[in-house]
């Protein structure tokens, strides 16, 4: 079985940029010069999950894809199964 860390990472990406921004508010620097790195590492976080978004999309898409084609093989299978077991009953009768 899989394991799925797309969430864990998303979790964990947004805890180190609101660790920075807290850092950040804390520091003791002139508020333009903190708000600048505000908007700066306000950018790379959205650049970041953008990202992991764009990942864990393209991951359930593939998952989808793969799933569509398992149920297709089954109902192909279970009609075949099903024609079997007529053609048998047939031959009885």
């Amino acid at each position: 079985m899989e394991r799925d860390y797309s969430s864990n990472v998303i979790w964990f990406i947004s805890g180190i940029a609101l660790g920075a921004a807290v850092a950040l508010l804390l520091a003791p620097e002139k508020g333009e010069r903190t708000r600048r790195k505000l908007i700066k590492q306000a950018e790379r976080g959205r650049k970041t999950v953008l990202e992991s978004g764009r990942e864990v999309y393209e991951r359930g898409r593939d998952l989808y894809e793969r799933g569509r084609g398992i149920a297709e093989d089954a109902a192909e299978m279970s009609e075949r199964g099903r024609k079997i077991a007529e053609k048998k009953i047939n031959e009885a009768i």
